[in-house]
This record gives structure tokens, C-alpha cells and sequence, in this order.
């Protein structure tokens, strides 16, 4: 691009701006010339076509300015070259290549909001939480989040060694990952004894239909013996915003989903629910983490705000903005942050998170000695408890047949326990004396003394 040409774009600008700054005149706003800026982009733009030491084409300086102008923005601005344009609208569709990691950038390094389920860095043990310093022994530092996605990405089959910082970890973690085509299947379902258990892994496209089939395969395996559902978002980077709201509605029969305000009107918007509940009013739990970001967050704040189901876990990301994709000339695009979403109370989540009904850690079950404690029915001519039932026919939670997965993680085995009190506490049942019974008082006191 010629100086020439650069002067006619300065030109084409000028004559768009003085609308604009009799605008901000009127409203009384500080005005700032624009004109020096373009000028002075257009002179940096020279001398660094001129003076760089390598050669560099017009096309590549013009993609290095539009990607600064927008990382700088926020973390989740970026421009989206042809390649990168068309690996965003593969992976919307549920596959792509790569290792499996949504990441965003803090301090100059690559964080990984979450790994997903089944994939490369999942199985490599990358968690939430690590900083990637270098790829490939090169150091992260000063590349952007682009760049580095890019060379995560790399062709299907090669390796690349990650090293991490932990926070929990002293020294540095060396971590090679192959990589591989990442087909995401975004929604999984199991049966937990009584409890319906669903895991979203992210939301893309195929989500909202997923959620639904797992439900009714569900109800149609326990029947009347289903308790409620456990919605696992844990680890969730989110998705589209579409199939957040999708999942909510499927779970509410009034009111509002999610609201996003931006500065321009058509960035105004608010989500309804259409009526009808899926789960049919049962019980629900929504597990949430430290990795749950973005679509995971208005789910969850949805059916929090509507007291649709308690929330449990752990304070999710906070990233409460929403990006829009607008595609450029040249099989371009930009993302860029238009609006903040807002859950149905009217809170703000960006940079807070959603903070979990009841908070519970992340934890390691252990099955502990009872230091020698005895029963009552461990002693000596202990009678027996006359209504003929023995203890073996007693119901115990070893009839659930809860699966391995289940026994070994805490947060879900107290959102199981807690679907099973609410169920319990929901079914208000009081016992009914029989006739013989209800007659046969005694003025004589029992005797509770102890010796």
C-alpha cells in the first residue's frame, strides 16, 4: 500500500468524520480530532514498511495493526484471519483440530480456562487454572492469544510439549500432547441410582438438541423412580449464547433467560422462556466450577434467579461479555465484545462469576475406620426389633449402583445427596398410626435411665 493510497483512505475517512464530530460538538462531549490519528497510523505504516528488517507485505502489516487494535481491547477481541474465520465456524459445529483447551491471556501468558472432557489435554492431566509459559520450549511472552492458539493447533498426528506453572506445583511442568482431530460430544447422560445425571461439556450446535434426548431417555429408564437431575457445567468454557438460552428454556416455563446491553440498540436484547419444563417440575442441581465460563454462567444464573435449581460447587470464571462475529472483506472476521449479559435478577457477572448456592470444594472421598464404635445390635442378647425385618433387607445405598465415576467424585455425591433430601423432605408422608396402636396408651413412664 502505497503512501499515495494511504492518503486517499485518510481522505475517505475525513469526509465520513464531521457528522460524527458535530455529534459529540452537540452533545456537549470533549472533542478530539481524528484526523492526526489517521495520519499518524499512516506514517507508521510507511516507516515500518521501509525500515523493518524483514520485508513484510502490505496484506500482513494491515492484519498486525487490525489484531492489536483489537486485542487490546479486552481478551476476547480478536481478528480472525481466513484460516482462523474457518476453524471458529468448524469448531461451533462440535469438530476441529487442536488438543483440546479453551484458553484466554493474563499477564502476557496463555490461561487455561478449562480442558475438554476427552480430549488430548484432558487426558495429559492439563487443569483449570494453568499458565502455559512456553510451547515447545519457546516463550509465550509477547505472542497473541491468536498466535499461540495457532501453534497449539498445528497438523493432526504431531506433538507439542506445554510448560505449565500450577499454582499448587513448585516448579515448572513439562506436558507433551499429541494432537488430534477434537470431535465434541457436548452433551453426556448416565443414571445415578435415582438421579439423572447430564454433563455439557461446551455449547455448540448440536447442545440443546442433546440436552432434550438426555432428558427423555432418562425419564424413560427410571420412570416414577426419578428423583431429579444433576446438570454438571463444571469445567464448561461455554459457546453460543443461542444454546444457553436453548438449555434454559428447556428447564423454565416463564419469565426472563438472560439480558444483553450494549451501546447500540440492536445490542438490547431480552431472552424469554417459552412455557414448558422438560424435567417436569422435578428437583434440579447445577454443578459449577472455576472452569464453568461465558454460556455455563447464564444457564446457571438463570435457573438460580428462578429458583429452578440450587447451584453447587465452586464460584464460576466471571467472563459476562458477549462477542459478536462480523465477517470482513478477504473471507475475514472480526470478534469483537459488543454487550454484557446480564443475569434475570439484573446482576453483572463479568469478572465476579456466579457464586454457588452452596459452596462445595473439591475434595477426595475416603472411606474411614469407625474407630470400633458397636450397635446396639452388637450386644449380648440384644432383643430384636420384633417387626421381623432383618438388617440385610434393609435399604442401603448399595442398591443405587452408583457408578465409579460417582463414588469418586465429592461436589456430585452431595448433588445426589441433595436431590435425595429435597425428594425425601418433598414427599411428606406422615406416619399413620393403626387402630391398635393409637389406643394403646400407658400412664406408665418409659424407663430411659442409662446406668
Amino acid at each position: 500500500m502505497s503512501a499515495l493510497r494511504i492518503l486517499a483512505l485518510c481522505l475517505i475517512l475525513s469526509l465520513s468524520f464531521p457528522a460524527f464530530a458535530q455529534d459529540q460538538r452537540t452533545a456537549g462531549a470533549e472533542y478530539e480530532d481524528p484526523y492526526k490519528y489517521i495520519k499518524l497510523f499512516g506514517d507508521v505504516f510507511e516507516r515500518v514498511k521501509a525500515l523493518y528488517v524483514d520485508e513484510l507485505t502490505d496484506k500482513e502489516l494491515v492484519e498486525h495493526a487490525i489484531d492489536g487494535m483489537l486485542t487490546g481491547l479486552d481478551p476476547h477481541s480478536a481478528y480472525l484471519n481466513d484460516d482462523g474465520y474457518d476453524d471458529m465456524k468448524v469448531q461451533t459445529r462440535g469438530t476441529f483440530g487442536g488438543l483440546g483447551i479453551e484458553v484466554t491471556m493474563e499477564n502476557g501468558f496463555v490461561k487455561v480456562v478449562s480442558p475438554i472432557d476427552d480430549t488430548p489435554a484432558y487426558e495429559a492431566g492439563v487443569k483449570v487454572g494453568d499458565l502455559i509459559t512456553h510451547l515447545d520450549g519457546k516463550p509465550v511472552m509477547g505472542l497473541s492469544l491468536s498466535e499461540a492458539v495457532d501453534i497449539m493447533r498445528g497438523r493432526v498426528g504431531t506433538t507439542i510439549e506445554l510448560t505449565i506453572r500450577r499454582e499448587d506445583v513448585g516448579e515448572p511442568l513439562k506436558i507433551k500432547i499429541q494432537r488430534d482431530i477434537i470431535k465434541i460430544r457436548s452433551v453426556r447422560h448416565r443414571i445415578e441410582g435415582d438421579v439423572g445425571y447430564i454433563r455439557i461439556t461446551t455449547f455448540n450446535q448440536q447442545t440443546t438438541p442433546g440436552v432434550e434426548t438426555a432428558v427423555k431417555e432418562i425419564q424413560e429408564e427410571l420412570g416414577e423412580d426419578l428423583l431429579g437431575f444433576v446438570i454438571d457445567l463444571r469445567n464448561n468454557p461455554g459457546g453460543l449464547l443461542t444454546e444457553a438460552i436453548g438449555v434454559s428454556d428447556h428447564f423454565l416455563n416463564y419469565g426472563e433467560i438472560v439480558s444483553t446491553r450494549g451501546r447500540q440498540e440492536e445490542d438490547i436484547r431480552r431472552d424469554m422462556a417459552t412455557k414448558g419444563d422438560l424435567a417436569d417440575g422435578l428437583p434440579m442441581v447445577v454443578l459449577i466450577n472455576g472452569g464453568s465460563a461465558s454460556a455455563s454462567e447464564i444457564v446457571a444464573g438463570a435457573l438460580q434467579d428462578h429458583r429452578r435449581a440450587v447451584v453447587m460447587g465452586e464460584k464460576s470464571f466471571g467472563k459476562g461479555s458477549v462477542q459478536t462475529v462480523i465477517p470482513l472483506p478477504e473471507s475475514a472476521a472480526m470478534r469483537l465484545t459488543t454487550a454484557r449479559y446480564y443475569t434475570p435478577s439484573g446482576r453483572s457477572i463479568q469478572a465476579k462469576g456466579i457464586v454457588p448456592d452452596i459452596i462445595v470444594e473439591l475434595a477426595r472421598v475416603e472411606e474411614l475406620d469407625n474407630g470400633g464404635l458397636i450397635k446396639e445390635s452388637d450386644l449380648q442378647g440384644a432383643l430384636t426389633n420384633g417387626d421381623g425385618v432383618e438388617e440385610s433387607d434393609l435399604v442401603t445405598d448399595s442398591h443405587l449402583q452408583l457408578s465409579d465415576e460417582a463414588k469418586e467424585d465429592y461436589q456430585l455425591l452431595r448433588a445426589i445427596d441433595l436431590l435425595r433430601g429435597v425428594a425425601l423432605y418433598n414427599s411428606n408422608q406422615p406416619v399413620t398410626m393403626t387402630e391398635t396402636e393409637s389406643e394403646s396408651t400407658s400412664s406408665d413412664e418409659p424407663d430411659l435411665s442409662s446406668e
